[in-house]
């Protein structure tokens, strides 16, 4: 039953969607970095549902630092975050009638019958706002380093948004954006895509492209812990991911070599690559390019409409018709845990291969 993700820089997450509390510990934290507490406010609040395309359950995640920060600072001790649990309906929820697409079946036969099956209990989207709470600190520390991340919604309901241009420039203006698409205009179709699906009972996927900016060449192992191998498993931790590819990814299986090899050119103080068609990244490790990759967020599994389930106490076919408070798209929220799970790995990655 692992909750726990890294080496120099470890995360560990508990609780469950409508428990007391969720939480997160990072452990292997630098002392001495400065917690900003408005920025983590500030990302709470970006993963914080709002709208008509996101769940009316609204959190205050109004989060406490039980540990690891001293007078502002962190002190290199275990940092816990926790966040209390104010808005939950338990009585949405059935037990034994698994919702289709979701962890429910999964997660019974894993905890044998005794997990908490309200709201998803720890498979929940809701202990992402733990990571992201984490995260920013994370986030801030690597800033300090001229390391910066940002994720824009590249795809929401077969709208598409405009591609990265001027990287370093777009990561900070998502900096910026409660929803993230760098072309407006493609915003406001997304939005009201996801609005027709949440009319209709249903709900919309998309896909999330993230750029990192700022880290150094070198950074990464080959074989199994190679930068990608790394990030993909923290990305794929993410509820309702299911898929993540690295630059072209499978762009680059119907193109010949000479379309997709990176030049390698200098100026005569640095080496850089003309294109960047690998994402940043060769042989496992960081080519000090920007690190880009694209995650797939599958529609919200929760929806409105009848389906066909199982009753898992009588062993008997069922048609299960939701109650509750869920979103017709998370991809949006998303984007910032994306941004929190992504720092959290570069930080360990810089630490353990002596960056940081």
């Amino acid at each position: 039953m692992k909750n726990t993700f890294g080496t120099s820089l470890s995360v560990t997450i508990f609780g469950e969607s409508h428990g007391p509390y969720i939480g997160a510990t990072l452990d292997g934290i630098e002392p001495g970095l400065d917690v900003d507490e408005d920025f983590i406010k500030y990302q709470l609040s970006r993963r914080r549902p709002s709208g008509r395309i996101s769940t009316s359950r609204v959190e205050a995640d109004e989060y406490s630092i039980i540990s690891g920060v001293f007078e502002g600072k962190t002190t290199g001790t275990p940092l816990t975050v926790i966040i209390p649990n104010a808005n939950t309906n338990s009585g949405d929820y059935e037990r034994g009638l698994p919702r289709p697409g979701h962890a429910d079946y999964t997660g019974h036969i894993k905890y044998r019958g005794f997990e908490d099956y309200r709201g998803g209990g720890h498979f929940s989207g809701r202990i992402t706002a733990a990571l992201v709470a984490v995260g920013a600190i994370v986030i801030s520390a690597l800033k300090a380093r001229g390391v910066t991340v940002g994720t824009h919604i590249k795809q929401l309901a077969g709208v598409a948004d405009r591609d990265f241009g001027d990287i370093v420039a777009d990561v900070e203006t998502l900096s910026h954006l409660d929803f993230a698409a760098l072309d407006s205009e493609a915003g406001e179709r997304m939005r009201a895509a996801a609005e027709a699906a949440a009319r209709d009972g249903d709900s919309v996927g998309g896909v999330l492209e993230t750029a990192i900016c700022g880290v150094p060449a070198g950074v990464g192992e080959p074989w199994f812990d190679s930068l990608e191998g790394v990030l993909a498993h923290a990305i794929f931790s993410i509820p309702a991911v299911k898929g993540v590819e690295f630059g072209l990814g499978f762009g680059m299986c119907g193109l010949r070599g000479s379309e997709v090899n990176d030049p390698i050119r200098t100026d005569g103080a640095r080496v850089y690559t003309e294109t960047n068609n690998n994402g940043g990244i060769n042989g496992g490790i960081s080519n000090g390019m920007p690190i880009l990759f694209r995650t797939a967020i599958k529609p919200t599994p929760s929806i409105y409409k009848p389906q066909m389930t199982a009753d898992l106490e009588k062993l008997e076919n069922a048609t299960l018709e939701l109650k509750g408070r869920h979103d017709p798209a998370i991809v949006h929220r998303a984007r910032v845990v994306v941004d929190s799970v992504a720092a959290i790995v570069v930080y360990d990655m810089m630490k353990t291969g002596g960056a940081i």
